[in-house]
């Protein structure tokens, strides 16, 4: 195989999916506390009040990543723990991800801390509208000044944005996250300025001296034409243009895409450039690319349209957009690809889609990835001996690693592959139907039970992939 010595074989998690411990210790609310708290807003209502309470058990499950061998742990910080109310340090906060740091570095696992993971602050929400406005940009490069400051010595990989693709577009488009509308052009002025935010804290990271790398993780689809026709071919590439090249040609080349521009311009969206802003993007680009990969996405042009994408069952386990139109399926629509099998919330599994996805980064930009998430979202059924037989996951993961090897011999550059995610957690869309973990967490919607933590077969299965450093993948 081709991993390096010191390739990171990691797993993933994010504050508001692990930690609860929502108000605790001078904790503040984050828009997800409030946006969680509102009947409907997600699947059975369920909350991360509790979540699977890593604030008091984060020592058990690092001794667990301990125990697999792991050899790095991304996790994000709450904002709202390091500062209630946006703007005012809390010591507690501060004290707990030292805390976790502390613990990850004498259990041998490299910390990767990922800075905002979509818990923004309700009190700057409130204020100006969050990331509609810019003073979010004075307020956010504090935090994250307060994170270099504390945490920099210890910290070796940063990342500083979490999927803005996905948070911007199912908050300000598809109406599932906060704050829960559908408006294109708020959209873009959100995800804009998010872009700023992003840039600024390269930036300061870098003017700081900080010794470590940082990145933003991008949640990357790749996308294929259904078809030869060139009509799907072109619709394709505009797919590629406005829902990956937008984020990914700012954090690796400091600027927007011509043709995606262009193709926003068409439908009367424009980006609000200001005195500064392209400077700003250009000085903040970012030293590797995180990539959260599940899926690639297929496209037909809109007149093609005669075989969408499958909704199967996810309406029954998950919360669902009732956005029926959306100012770019002028351009493009989503289709099924029969060559690819689904998961149980038919998502298509599609390994060699990471593959196409690590040689188009790097055929385009030239950087370092950290595969920052990577898992199958799936039913997982506890046995009565306390065992989790998920074959079904290690085959997904097994696949995958396998296309991570075949895209370092093409000649990528490869960090490291966190999984998602380490323990079971809750689910924003989904609550905690679906799992993801090598640990299985016992509860669910309607009770957190005891938290009970239970090694799944796949826990083993990684733990060997780390023992022989990819060589055994059986």
């Amino acid at each position: 195989m081709a991993f390096q010595e010191n390739f990171l074989w990691g797993s993933a998690s994010a504050a508001y999916q692990i930690e609860g411990a929502a108000n605790l210790d001078g904790k503040g609310d984050s828009i997800w506390d409030v946006y969680s708290r509102v009947p409907g807003n997600t699947f059975k209502d369920t909350t991360g009040e509790v979540a699977i309470d890593f604030y008091h058990k984060y020592e058990e499950d690092i001794e667990l990543m301990r125990e697999m061998g792991l050899k790095a742990y991304r996790f994000s910080v709450a904002w709202t723990r390091i500062m209630p109310d946006g703007r005012t340090v809390n010591p507690k906060g501060v004290e707990f991800y030292h805390n976790v740091i502390n613990k990850l570095i004498e259990c041998g696992i490299t910390p990767i801390l990922t800075i905002y993971h979509w818990d923004l602050p309700q009190a700057l929400q409130d204020e100006y509208q969050g990331w509609e406005s810019r003073k979010i940009l004075a307020d956010f490069t504090q935090y994250c000044e307060v994170l270099f400051n504390e945490y920099g010595d210890k910290v070796p990989y940063w990342v500083c944005m979490n999927e803005q693709n996905i948070f911007t577009s199912l908050g300000y488009v598809q109406k599932i996250h906060p704050p829960k509308v559908s408006d294109y052009q708020r959209f873009i002025n959100a995800n804009h300025i998010a872009s700023l935010a992003n840039a600024s804290a390269v930036k300061r990271f870098k003017e700081m001296g900080i010794k470590g790398q940082i990145g933003a993780s991008f949640a990357y689809s790749p996308t294929y034409s259904k078809t030869a026709a060139p009509e799907d071919v072109i619709a394709a590439e505009n797919a590629q243009e406005i829902q990956d090249l937008l984020w990914m040609d700012v954090y690796a080349k400091g600027a927007y895409p011509k043709i995606g521009l262009k193709l926003l311009e068409r439908l009367g969206i424009h980006i609000d450039f200001q005195d500064g802003d392209k400077e700003l993007l250009k000085a903040g680009i970012c030293d590797f690319m995180g990539l959260n990969y599940y899926q690639s996405a297929t496209f037909v042009a809109p007149e093609n349209r005669e075989q969408t994408a499958q909704t199967g069952n996810a309406a029954q386990v998950s919360v669902v957009s009732d956005v029926a139109r959306i100012p770019t399926d002028d351009y493009y629509v989503r289709a099924d690809n029969e060559h690819l099998k689904m998961t149980d919330w038919n998502w298509a599994i599609d390994p060699e889609g990471l593959r196409v996805a690590l040689r188009r980064i790097t055929s385009r930009y030239n950087l370092p990835i950290l595969i920052s998430e990577n898992g199958l979202g799936a039913y997982d059924t506890l046995t009565e001996d306390g065992r989790v037989h998920d074959d079904y996951r290690i085959a997904f993961l097994k696949a995958h690693v396998e296309a991570i090897n075949d895209a370092i011999e093409d000649g990528c550059e490869v960090i490291g592959y966190c999984t998602w995610s380490y323990q079971d957690l809750f689910s924003w869309l989904n609550g905690y139907a679906k799992r993801y973990g090598f640990v299985y967490v016992d509860r669910d919607e309607e009770s957190e039970k005891e938290l009970k933590r239970y090694k799944k077969d796949s826990f083993y299965w990684y733990q060997r992939v780390i023992e022989t450093n990819g060589e055994n993948l059986d």
